[in-house]
């Protein structure tokens, strides 16, 4: 039995700053302050990134300019697939812990997850065609990244054919999580299959395959796409959050809030 007179240990803190984030509330004004500070840094990445990578960057000895696609379709096909894995944990969230805000994390990925996904599959087949004389071979790497825009489809036909959001959202959470087994596929294929697809480049940092002079603005393109997916991430959520939760009195003074705003806004420039 425990000592009456023992003292209480006060809660972690790093546990009550982590609980803070389930709150839609409290995630909806971190998202707002934080959005437009990822998406300016993505801005700065991409134009850093696209001139050494367009302009400073030799042409490759084999595939010339065309190689350039790569600073496109690399990042975007390595989005794709960490995009659904956020989404499968959030939507794993959701569904285990009944947290709102997994499910809200997990529907504003799914369409940008999808996007990332189809711009992969279209750089890859403009890259193919000088480079191997084909836009598409039903090749284990890419059969993989078509199903992985299948799984978005799917959750997002699930979100909408579902009239009770709560059901729409544990069904789909569960596709989600089924879906997962493709993203180890996606990654190890042209190393468990023979496929035209060339291996890893970029991961490869102890033997790196690529020139520095490439590899750099390449990587600049990866850390850019990645604070343009968590800038967008969060202005999706922002607006899941508006509409979930939309009947709750933390949004109705949201609003009154801007109503207000505007209204004194009108009567200043009147």
């Amino acid at each position: 039995m425990q000592n009456p007179a023992a003292p209480i240990r006060p809660p972690n803190k790093f546990w009550l700053w982590l609980h803070r984030f389930g709150s839609p509330a409290y995630f909806y004004g971190f998202a707002q302050r934080w959005a437009t500070r990822c998406g300016v840094v993505a801005l700065l990445l991409f134009a850093v990134g696209a001139y050494y990578g367009l302009v400073v960057a030799p042409a490759d000895y084999q595939m010339g300019d065309s190689y350039r696609i790569i600073f496109i379709h690399a990042p975007s096909a390595w989005m794709s697939m960490f995009a659904y894995v956020v989404m499968a944990m959030a939507a794993a969230t959701g569904l285990i812990w009944s947290i709102k805000l997994g499910h809200a994390v997990a529907r504003a990925c799914a369409p940008l997850g999808a996007a990332f996904t189809f711009c992969a599959l279209v750089t890859g087949a403009l890259w193919g065609k000088p480079t191997w004389g084909a836009y598409w071979i039903w090749d284990a790497r890419l059969t993989s990244e078509l199903v992985l825009l299948f799984l978005y489809f799917g959750y997002m036909a699930l979100i909408s054919a579902i009239e009770d959001k709560r059901a729409a959202s544990r069904a789909a959470a569960l596709l989600a999580l089924v879906g997962l087994v493709n993203i180890p596929i996606i990654h190890y294929s042209v190393e468990w299959w023979n496929t035209l697809h060339q291996g890893a480049t970029v991961t490869r940092l102890a033997r790196p395959t690529m020139d520095m002079s490439m590899l750099i603005p390449l990587l600049i393109m990866f850390a850019a796409i990645n604070f343009y997916f968590i800038a967008c991430l969060f202005n999706r959520v922002r607006c899941e959050l508006l509409d979930q939760e939309r009947q709750t009195q933390w949004v109705k003074n949201l609003v009154h809030q801007h109503q207000m705003t505007g209204q004194m806004n009108g009567q200043t420039h009147g």
